[in-house]
C-alpha cells in the first residue's frame, strides 16, 4: 500500500511538472513563427540524387536516405510553408488545457473533450512522452470531423520492371463520432449507444472480381476495446467480421495492412510508444496545384491527380519540405506482429506522418510508407479555408520484396458525403 501511494505521488508529481501553458498551444500550432528550419544548401528547386544525399543527410530519415543513396528516387526540394490547423479544433486544445491525463495503464486516458490533448513540447525526460504523442495523432485532425475520397487509386508495382499489375478504383469515407469541433452535430453524433469514437468505411468499384467489396472499422472512445472490423468481398454478398489478426494481412493483396491506413490505423494499446527526438526532416508537404501532374485519369471538374516516378514509379513526384518532426517509435504489444517496429515522423504542426520505416521482425527495414500532404487552399476549391492537410498521395515500398503499393486521392472535405448510416454493417448488406 505504501509503495503504490509513493507510485501515484511521483506520477502526479512528474504530470504537473509537464503541465502544458499557453504558449506550448501557440508553439505547437505555430511552430515555424520564428522562421523555418533550414541547412546549408538546402534551398527551393534544389534536386537530391544518390551524388549529393550524403551533403544534406542530416535531413533525411534512414528509409530515405536510403532509397536516394541506392538510385531509388530524387528528391526535390520545395519552399516550406505553413500549414494551420483549424481555429475551432485550436480553439478547442485552449479551452481543454491539461484536462487530458493518462491513466495508469498504456491506451487509458482521462478527461478528454476536443483538440489536442498534450500540447507542449514532448520531452525525453517524460518517460510517457512516446504515448502523448500518440493520442495527440489518434485525436488529431486528418480529414476533420469527417471526409472522404473519392476516387481513390491504389496501384500494385513490380518495383525492379515498373509493371502495373494491378488497379483498384475505391471510395473511402471517414467520420468522427465523438470529440468533434467543426461539423454539426458538435460535440458528439447521437445515438452513439456503442460510445464509438471514429469510423471508416471504404468501397471497392474497380476491377470487376473486386467489385463491392467493402470494408468497415468501428474504432471505440474506450482504446483497450478491440475495434470491430467487417469485410464484404462483392463475389460473396455475405458480411464477415474480421479476426484481430487480419488487420496485419496484406490487404486485398497489396503492401499495406489495414493497421497501416492513414500512417497508422490501430489501437493505442495495441503498441509501446517512444519518443526519439526531435530532428528536421524532408517530407512530402507541398500544394497539389503546383506539381507535375498526371494527366492519365480524366475527372468532369478537371482534377488531375499526382504522378510518381522512381524505381517502378513507386513514389509520389511531388516536392518535400523541411519540416520539424518528433520521431515516434512504435513497438508492437503482440509478439506475432509481422513488424518489430514502425518509426514515424510525426509532423510537429499537423501531428501526421509524412514518412514512416517499417522494420521486420529480424529488425531489419522491410517498407518505406510515404504520404503526401497539400495544402487545402492549392486543392478543390471546395476544400480551400478549411485548413486541413490533404492526403494527396502515398508509396508503401516493400524494399525486400521489390513490390511497391501506390495511392492517389481526390479527397473532399464535405459533411454531406459522410452520413452516420453508411458506417454500418446494415448499409454493408444492403449495398451493391
Amino acid at each position: 500500500m505504501k509503495r503504490t501511494f509513493i507510485a501515484l505521488a511521483v506520477a502526479g508529481l512528474a504530470a504537473s511538472s509537464f503541465a502544458a501553458t499557453e504558449s506550448d498551444v501557440d508553439n505547437s500550432f505555430s511552430p515555424y513563427k520564428g522562421g523555418f528550419p533550414t541547412l546549408p544548401g538546402l534551398t527551393p528547386g534544389v534536386v537530391i540524387t544518390k551524388a549529393n544525399v550524403e551533403q544534406f543527410k542530416a535531413a533525411f530519415d534512414p528509409g530515405l536516405f536510403d532509397m536516394v543513396k541506392a538510385g531509388w528516387v530524387e528528391i526535390k526540394v520545395g519552399k516550406s510553408s505553413d500549414f494551420p490547423q483549424p481555429k475551432p479544433y485550436i480553439e478547442a486544445t485552449r479551452k481543454n488545457l491539461n484536462k487530458a491525463k493518462l491513466g495508469a495503464k498504456n491506451g487509458e486516458l482521462e478527461g478528454f473533450i476536443a483538440g489536442r490533448p498534450f500540447p507542449e513540447e514532448p520531452k525525453e525526460s517524460d518517460p510517457r512522452a512516446g504515448e502523448k504523442l500518440a493520442w495527440n495523432y489518434k485525436y488529431g485532425v486528418n480529414y476533420g470531423d469527417s471526409g472522404s475520397i473519392y476516387p481513390f487509386y491504389w496501384r500494385y508495382r513490380n518495383a525492379a520492371t515498373g509493371q502495373i499489375e494491378r488497379t483498384i478504383k475505391f471510395q473511402f469515407n471517414f467520420l468522427n463520432f465523438m470529440h468533434r469541433t467543426e461539423q454539426a452535430p458538435i460535440p458528439e453524433v447521437t445515438p452513439n449507444p456503442a460510445k464509438m469514437f471514429r469510423a471508416i468505411y471504404a468501397k471497392v468499384f474497380e476491377p470487376q472480381d473486386l467489385k463491392n467489396t467493402q470494408l468497415l472499422i468501428q474504432r471505440f472512445e474506450d482504446d483497450t476495446k478491440l475495434d470491430d472490423a467487417y469485410l464484404s468481398l462483392g463475389f460473396q454478398r455475405r458480411v464477415r467480421r474480421l479476426a484481430t489478426g487480419q488487420t496485419t494481412d496484406a490487404f486485398l493483396g497489396s503492401d499495406m495492412m489495414i493497421e497501416d491506413f492513414e500512417g497508422y490505423n490501430g489501437r493505442i494499446s495495441d503498441m509501446k510508444w517512444a519518443y526519439k527526438g526531435t530532428k528536421n526532416i524532408l517530407v512530402p508537404f507541398f500544394n497539389h496545384n503546383e506539381q507535375k501532374l498526371t494527366d492519365e485519369y480524366k475527372e468532369p471538374d478537371g482534377y488531375k491527380f499526382v504522378d510518381f516516378h522512381g524505381k517502378g514509379n513507386c513514389m509520389p513526384n511531388v516536392t518535400y519540405q523541411l519540416r520539424k518532426a518528433y520521431v515516434l517509435e512504435a513497438t508492437p504489444v503482440n509478439p506475432n506482429h509481422p513488424m518489430s517496429k514502425k518509426v514515424m515522423y510525426l509532423d510537429a504542426q499537423t501531428m501526421y506522418p509524412g514518412r514512416a520505416v517499417i522494420y521486420d521482425r529480424k529488425g531489419q527495414l522491410w517498407k518505406n510508407f510515404t504520404i503526401g500532404k497539400s495544402h487545402p487552399d492549392h486543392h478543390l476549391p471546395a476544400n480551400k479555408g478549411s485548413d486541413i492537410s490533404l492526403d494527396d498521395s502515398f508509396s508503401q515500398v516493400d524494399m525486400q520484396a521489390m513490390h511497391c503499393t501506390t495511392g492517389q486521392f481526390k479527397v473532399h472535405i464535405d459533411a454531406k458525403l459522410n452520413p452516420p448510416g453508411l458506417f454500418s454493417v446494415q448499409n454493408m448488406r444492403g449495398g451493391d
